[in-house]
């Protein structure tokens, strides 16, 4: 079946019935952006269990910030692709009632999906670590501590 035909079985399916949608990263890979656990994914790269802690936010912070930096922050060149623009358009036609995501991107969101639950977080807010208030998404990408306490900034995944 290819993707048209399958996108209208699709929601056809979705019409009869109460759907939420679940996705996780292949939807995303889509927009160009990696994924996490394939043979080339960015857990290849670097240990999970090290790198998504607190621990290296704390005690090696430059290592924490530059890995975020590099890997996960969306560029706006990156856009939304027909699967995030579809999902967007089901829910506000009603036959999507929401959408799960595992994915950090907010790709869904700025193809124009409300009820969004982010399983992993998101990647904005950006929070302080130390005092849990709102920072900048530039004040993190360029390094720069909270402006409220001096610690250290944060995506909120």
């Amino acid at each position: 079946m290819d993707m048209e035909s399958g996108a209208k079985w699709l929601a056809d399916k979705i019409k009869k019935g109460r759907v939420v949608v679940f996705s996780g990263a292949g939807l995303s890979t889509e927009s160009g952006l990696q994924d996490f656990r394939s043979r080339d994914g960015i857990w290849s790269q670097v240990d999970p269990a090290e790198m998504a802690s607190v621990g290296v936010l704390e005690r090696r912070y430059d290592e924490f910030l530059e890995f975020y930096k590099a890997r996960l922050y969306v560029p706006e060149s990156i856009l939304p692709n027909v699967g995030h623009k579809l999902i967007a358009e089901w829910e506000a036609k009603g036959y999507v009632d929401g959408i799960i995501t595992q994915n950090i991107d907010r790709l869904h969101q700025r193809a124009g999906s409300k009820k969004v639950a982010e399983l992993h977080g998101s990647l904005e807010p950006v929070i302080c670590h130390t005092c849990g208030r709102a920072g900048t998404t530039e004040d993190f990408l360029a390094g720069k501590p909270c402006r409220h306490c001096g610690g250290h900034l944060r995506p909120s995944v």
